[in-house]
């Protein structure tokens, strides 16, 4: 493929096939595949890749909030779109463009039915979320038979889902609490649905959760890191493909001598001479000050040029006195062979921070 010209953020669509058909191979034939698609597509390009998994034949797909959804929508994502976090603000937003919300307590639950008294809708979809051990959002075990009361003495809405999240479904030295949160669950949706009258869907497994417990795959399951190349372990990296690279070039070449300082406050100071490339990226791009000062690195003709002195706003600059190399050459800052989960692991971060932290202003290109 040609050689970036620009800092650009290319797409892999071919690697989120191969890993959206792998997970989809971890699951059972009745079993729906929800696509969290929030924060840009984990950092991509949400409108494109729900285009893209909507022709896969992606179930659901999942936004935090409000105006994500509507983007898709305005794009023509014709799917169920579940927001994770509705803020009752935006509830008329989510009505009007036929949004599914999570009604995590009794604040938004009421609120929300309240709003569609405005409406003339009955059995509008709607999902309930119970906390199992998270302690984020999300309704507590007690609170069933209150919801319940409260349903039925409304048309207003119908439950589409109840649903959980696991706090520690990647890290099987947590096997115990996981379980607890799933038999939780499992309690709690029993006792809903033998006092509503009807059964909607369950859903608790993440990415992790579907690959390390096929057991609590229910009736639909949550896919988010997975989609974008990042199985939470070694292992399950190895069968998944990051989707997206993030490319730079060199803008200029210094030579420092003995002595002179390099960036802003004199972070850096060399102690012989040196040789470094100034590159067209910086925090307002995604590169947190974090990398800076030896600690993050690129690849420049698939050699290690670590960021030395303060990251600027909009440029880094990297040692290149051992590589060879000339003004307008591609730099990598993450692949798919030298991944974001590498850099992040630098600053003791993960792959999710640096990916959607991507700023905007990055020009995506797309691989088909």
């Amino acid at each position: 493929m040609p050689k970036a010209q620009e800092t650009i953020l290319e797409i892999d669509l071919k690697a989120l096939k191969h890993n959206f058909e792998h997970i989809k191979s971890k699951l059972k034939t009745n079993t729906k595949f929800l696509v969290v698609v929030k924060a840009f597509g984990y950092g991509s390009d949400a409108i494109e890749i729900a285009k893209y998994l909507q022709n896969l034949s992606a179930d659901y797909f999942a936004v935090a909030y409000a105006h994500e959804g509507v983007e898709l929508r305005k794009a023509g994502i014709t799917n169920p779109i579940l927001v994770l976090h509705p803020i009752p603000a935006n509830f008329k937003t989510i009505i009007n463009n036929k949004l599914e919300p999570n009604l995590y307590n009794a604040k938004v639950f009421n609120e929300f039915i309240e709003t569609l008294a405005n409406y003339k809708q009955s059995d509008y979809p709607v999902h309930i979320k119970f906390n199992t051990g998270l302690n984020r959002l999300g309704f507590s075990e007690s609170d069933v038979d209150y919801i319940v009361e409260r349903l039925k003495k409304t048309n207003a809405v119908k439950v589409t889902s109840i649903f959980s999240h696991l706090a520690a479904s990647e890290d099987l030295n947590e096997k115990k609490f996981t379980l607890t949160q799933i038999n939780i669950f499992k309690n709690i949706a029993q006792n809903f649905i033998d006092n509503i009258g009807y059964t909607p869907m369950l859903h608790i497994c993440n990415t992790s959760g579907v690959l390390n417990y096929p057991e609590a795959q229910f009736d639909m399951v949550r896919s988010g890191i997975g989609l974008y190349g990042f199985g939470n372990s070694e292992k399950e990296n190895k069968k998944l493909k990051p989707i997206a690279a993030l490319k730079t070039i060199i803008s200029q070449i210094h030579n420092i001598k003995k002595g002179e300082s390099v960036g802003y406050n004199m972070a850096f100071k060399s102690d012989s001479p040196i040789r470094t490339a100034t590159l067209p990226i910086g925090h307002a791009d995604g590169i947190g000050r974090q990398y800076g000062n030896g600690k993050g690195f690129v690849l420049i003709n698939d050699q290690k040029a670590p960021i030395i002195g303060n990251v600027c706003m909009d440029m880094i600059m990297v040692n290149v006195s051992n590589i060879d190399c000339k003004e307008g050459d591609e730099v990598i800052i993450f692949n798919s062979k030298t991944t974001a989960e590498d850099l992040a692991q630098t600053t003791n971060t993960i792959s999710y921070e640096l990916i959607t932290g991507i700023s905007q202003r990055v020009k995506r290109i797309f691989l088909q």
